[in-house]
């Protein structure tokens, strides 16, 4: 799903790139708000982890794999101002340090994975929680949310291709949603065994805890 260089055109990406700036600036103000200093190390640890998980590949159909994206799993945990946050933080330095996606292209894969996947993962969330309460209902609905983070991603990706004129519209969503509906399965279980052990174990604080 990162976008290498050259294949979005100069308004996608110079647009994509301000309003990826803009989410960015505003999400700082956010989690200062939201939590206290003692929360950065958590958030670090969590983007390190989730870094990590990114390079081992679990396999799909067709000989194809995947990896974690990790919005749904950062935004139960901590919210989706603090997600974004840390996605960024994860596509920034594979960016810079190991040439996965362009540079030019970076605006837009920030705003795919770390704000269209983490919002759309908080909305699904509080979504499906509400309609199903309980700790079977909590399972369902980060599942739900962890694939909805993926395909959201993939679509929002899908649209920029096709507006940059890389390749019709039509031809990138059978490209790219088919697939990702497949891999947002993996995110799906991998995001509930994560939130449940971390919560079973307490090792992440919520800003409500901290106002507490």
């Amino acid at each position: 799903m990162h976008i290498p260089d050259g294949f979005l055109d100069a308004k996608t990406w110079v647009g994509t790139a301000v309003v990826s700036a803009g989410a960015l600036s505003y999400s700082i103000n956010k989690v200062r708000e939201a939590f206290s200093e003692r929360t950065v190390p958590v958030m670090g640890v969590l983007a390190a982890f989730i870094f990590a998980a990114q390079m081992v590949n679990f396999p799909i159909a067709g000989g194809t794999s995947g990896h974690l994206l990790g919005a749904a799993l950062a935004t139960v945990l901590l919210g989706p101002w603090a997600s974004g946050l840390i996605i960024s933080t994860v596509l920034i330095i594979q960016c810079f340090f190991f040439n996965d996606g362009g540079l030019t292209a970076l605006g837009g894969n920030i705003l795919n994975m770390a704000f269209v996947g983490s919002f759309l993962a908080y909305a699904v969330h509080r979504l499906v929680s509400g309609i199903a309460p309980g700790k079977r209902g909590e399972q369902v609905a980060i599942f739900l949310a962890s694939w909805a983070s993926v395909v959201g991603a993939a679509f929002a990706a899908t649209v920029e291709l096709a507006l940059s004129g890389t390749v019709p519209f039509g031809v990138a969503f059978a490209a790219m949603m088919g697939w990702h509906m497949l891999i947002g399965l993996g995110e799906g279980l991998i995001t509930v065994i994560v939130v449940s052990y971390v919560r079973s174990v307490g090792l992440i604080i919520t800003a409500s805890q901290e106002r507490a």
